[in-house]
């Protein structure tokens, strides 16, 4: 189920550096460094939207731009963040994206269950269903597994949902890229194991 995170291409590593600086410069109170930032933070996030959408199921009802335009809102009200790079926003950026799809997926749930109608497809429903309830139990195993190690919990939501590369995550956690590796495995063996025992 959770594969091996994606690898920053060239493009987005190239622009690391002046999006970090433009993130610090918003931060002080540079109001043109926003307008220079939103094109570059459109492109992160849209990358990541991409990785999230992946794991969703075809014709999803919320598609990529909306969850974009969402979490491009949702990022704009964190006044209080003091960003300190690239690596800080995408691990911010995909945990509010990871909230927004988390949310969907309880919403959509409540529909099943008469809180609303929508005409879909008997298999469409099922689908929805079965998607809607594995991001809702891995969610919850994550959340076991934060109460039990935070850090490997936070590298599975920056590797795997935030697509961030064992050296972003590395950077963003502070620790060596060895230490994300084994973080990385432990976490996956003990989520697989969390899951199975759910099924």
């Amino acid at each position: 189920m959770i594969g091996e995170g994606y690898a920053a291409d060239s493009n987005a590593m190239h622009s690391s550096t002046e999006v970090t600086g433009l993130l610090i410069a918003w931060c002080n109170g540079d109001q043109n460094a926003l307008e220079r930032l939103i094109p570059l933070v459109e492109k992160e996030l849209h990358r990541l939207a991409h990785q999230y959408m992946h794991h969703e199921y075809p014709g999803h009802m919320l598609q990529t731009t909306a969850l974009v335009n969402e979490a491009f809102v949702r990022l704009m009200d964190q006044t209080r963040v003091r960003w300190q790079n690239r690596a800080h926003f995408i691990a911010i950026s995909a945990r509010i994206m990871r909230r927004i799809l988390l949310n969907y997926a309880r919403d959509q749930n409540r529909i099943k269950r008469g809180g609303g109608a929508i005409h879909v497809s008997l298999s469409e429903a099922i689908i929805s269903t079965e998607r809607s309830a594995e991001l809702i139990a891995l969610d919850e195993a994550l959340n076991r597994l934060a109460s039990i190690d935070e850090r490997k919990s936070q590298v599975v939501e920056l590797r795997f949902f935030g697509g961030l590369s064992v050296e972003e995550t590395a950077e963003v956690l502070k620790v060596s890229p060895v230490t994300v590796m084994r973080d990385w495995n432990l976490a996956k063996a003990w989520l697989a194991r969390e899951l199975t025992n759910e099924a």
